[in-house]
């Protein structure tokens, strides 16, 4: 890619630098459901092992500074919509990546013969990244009332994010 990152699929590897990133935003339990006392070896299964595929953006100097999970949001006759995961180093942030990251997953939904995309659980204090999903033609499709318990505002509303591919 031309603006200093390129996204790649996931390698072992890249692990220790994945988990430096995952970490602190799940401990801060303010944009994912996981538990904030997730292990690394959950956290591993999550992101890595039960998603389809998984790819990572790294910088010009291969610095992991982005991830993101690409897998079916249901089984069965579910299957076609698909469902992803983002995440971006609070270093990083403000230069693309979540946006590339989004345009990069329906490239690869729709290579992965998915239809559509749904986010299922998207916090409303999240709302750079509703901005994002909303420049990316997501629209919230459905409000969840206090479906988040957020560590540090309690319970709070959460979005269903919805996009047809093909």
């Amino acid at each position: 890619m031309d603006n200093g990152f390129t996204i790649r699929p996931f390698l072992e590897t890249d692990w220790p630098s994945t988990w430096k990133i995952l970490e602190p935003v799940f401990r801060a339990g303010e944009t994912y459901a996981y538990s904030p006392d997730i292990t690394e070896q959950e956290a591993h299964h999550v992101w890595i092992d039960a998603p389809l595929k998984t790819w990572v953006a790294v910088d010009d100097d291969d610095t992991l500074v982005g991830s993101y999970f690409l897998k079916a949001n249901q089984p069965a006759l579910g299957q076609h919509v698909c469902n992803c995961g983002y995440i971006v180093s609070p270093l990083a942030q403000g230069k693309g990546i979540a946006s590339a990251m989004c345009s990069h997953s329906q490239d690869m939904a729709i290579e992965n013969n998915f239809s559509s995309m749904q986010y299922n659980l998207v916090v409303s204090t999240n709302t750079r990244a509703i901005a994002i999903w909303k420049r990316h033609g997501f629209h919230i499709v459905g409000t969840l009332p206090k479906a988040y318990q957020s560590t540090s505002q309690g319970f709070i509303d959460a979005f269903i994010m919805y996009k047809e591919l093909v």
